[in-house]
């Protein structure tokens, strides 16, 4: 007889506690990010729409559903940023409304979010294409 071994693999996703803190995470953050005099040029357009795609990408950024890339294909984040200019400024400010934002709901003070954080400034190193302006 061969006994089946199972083994549930833990996501920073499900770590976090899943869509329900990514809805929180997303209502506290966009509200900074057009309140944000060097972000809000960036983020034009319809906040709903804007909200509805992060709560699609993050997910997926931490192990969860891939639901961006069911709707949008592969992510290739740097790519689709291109056309916006993201500077070192900007990112660090981007990185600073996400902070807040993490304080505000809690997620600073769980592991896994703080695993989460730590992403996150990786990315936003990797999504600058731009020299500040003095």
């Amino acid at each position: 007889m061969v006994r089946k071994l199972e083994y549930k693999f833990k996501t920073l996703y499900s770590e976090i506690g899943g869509q329900e803190t990514i809805e929180r995470l997303v209502n506290a953050f966009y509200p900074r990010v057009y309140n944000d005099s060097e972000l809000a040029p960036l983020f034009e357009g319809d906040i709903e729409e804007i909200k509805r795609k992060q709560r699609m990408f993050l997910p997926q950024f931490l192990g969860g559903p891939a639901l961006y890339s069911q709707e949008f294909g592969p992510p290739a984040m740097r790519e689709r940023h291109l056309p916006f200019e993201v500077t070192p400024r900007r990112a660090q400010c981007w990185l600073r409304c996400m902070k807040e934002a993490f304080q505000e709901i809690g997620l600073d003070q769980n592991p896994a979010g703080l695993a989460f954080y730590d992403r996150l400034t990786q990315v936003a190193g990797i999504m600058v294409n731009s020299l500040d302006r003095e």
